[in-house]
C-alpha cells in the first residue's frame, strides 16, 4: 500500500495560486520517486457556502478537508456566548451542516470544540446531540478524521475521541488519518497508534482520497506497509 500522508500549511487567500503551483513543481520534480497530491484544507462557515464552492472549483485537488474551528474571530463572534455547553452543541451542528454542503470529502479534527471549551467538557452529557450529528453526516456519505494531532493539546486524545469513534463504526461513517503536520517531522505522526485504535472501536478499514474518490484499505495492510517503511529507518 502506497502511503498517503498530508503536510498541512496555512496560507492567506492570496497565497492559493503560489500553493498550487508549489504543489505542481514538487509533483514534477519528485516524480516517481514520491506520490505528491493537491489538498486543501478549508473552513466551512454558514452563509459563504457559493463563495467555498468557488474555490475549491479554482484547482483540481485530489482530497478537501473540511473544518469547523470554533478558536478563530468569526466563530466566536457568531456563535461564542457564556454558556460553553451550548458552544459545543452549535460546534456540532455545524459539523454536520459542513457535510451536508456536499462540499468536503472529510471532516478534520471533528471533535477540536473540546480542546477550546475543555473546562466545560463532559461528552457523555451531549453524546445526544454528537449521534444527531452523526446521523445527519453518515447520510452524505463524507468520511471524518482521525486526527493524530489531537494528543498535543489540551485534552491529550486523539480527535475524535474513542465513544464518538465507536458511534461513527456503528453509522458505517468512513474514516480517514491525518497528523496535521505543521512541520513536516510530525508528519504521519502517531498513525500506527491510531490504526490501532481504529481497529478497537470496530474498524477495518482506513479511507484516503484521490482525484476527489474514496479508497478503503484494510487497516491489517495498511500497518504492515508502516511498519514495513519504518523498518528501513
Amino acid at each position: 500500500m502506497p502511503n498517503r500522508f498530508s503536510h498541512h500549511v496555512r496560507m492567506r487567500e492570496d497565497q492559493f495560486d503560489e500553493y498550487v503551483e508549489l504543489v505542481q513543481r514538487t509533483t514534477d520534480e519528485w516524480n516517481g520517486r514520491v506520490d505528491v497530491r493537491l489538498g486543501l484544507e478549508a473552513d466551512y462557515f454558514e452563509g459563504y457556502e457559493s463563495y467555498l464552492e468557488k474555490q475549491l472549483s479554482a484547482a483540481n485537488f485530489h482530497f478537501v478537508l473540511g473544518s469547523v474551528h470554533p478558536q478563530i474571530q468569526e466563530f466566536r463572534a457568531k456563535y461564542w456566548q457564556a454558556d460553553e455547553v451550548e458552544v459545543q452543541r452549535t460546534y456540532f451542528r455545524l459539523l454536520a451542516q459542513s457535510a451536508e454542503t456536499g462540499l468536503f470529502d472529510s471532516l478534520a479534527h471533528p471533535d477540536l470544540v473540546k480542546n477550546h471549551t475543555s473546562d466545560f467538557w463532559r461528552p457523555t452529557e451531549i453524546m445526544d446531540d454528537i449521534r444527531a450529528s452523526l446521523d445527519r453526516i453518515a447520510v452524505t456519505g463524507v468520511a471524518m478524521e482521525l486526527n493524530t494531532s489531537g494528543l498535543n493539546k489540551t485534552i491529550s486524545e486523539m480527535n475524535p475521541f474513542p465513544q464518538m469513534l465507536k458511534e461513527m463504526r456503528q453509522r458505517n461513517i468512513p474514516v480517514t488519518l491525518g497528523a496535521d503536520a505543521h512541520e513536516p517531522n510530525r508528519v504521519s505522526d502517531g498513525y500506527e497508534h491510531a490504526l490501532q485504535i481504529l481497529t478497537e472501536c470496530g474498524y477495518d478499514r482506513v479511507s484516503f482520497f484521490l482525484e476527489r474518490k474514496r479508497n478503503d484499505v484494510l487497516i491489517s495492510d495498511a500497518l504492515e506497509s508502516l511498519i514495513a517503511r519504518s523498518d528501513l529507518g
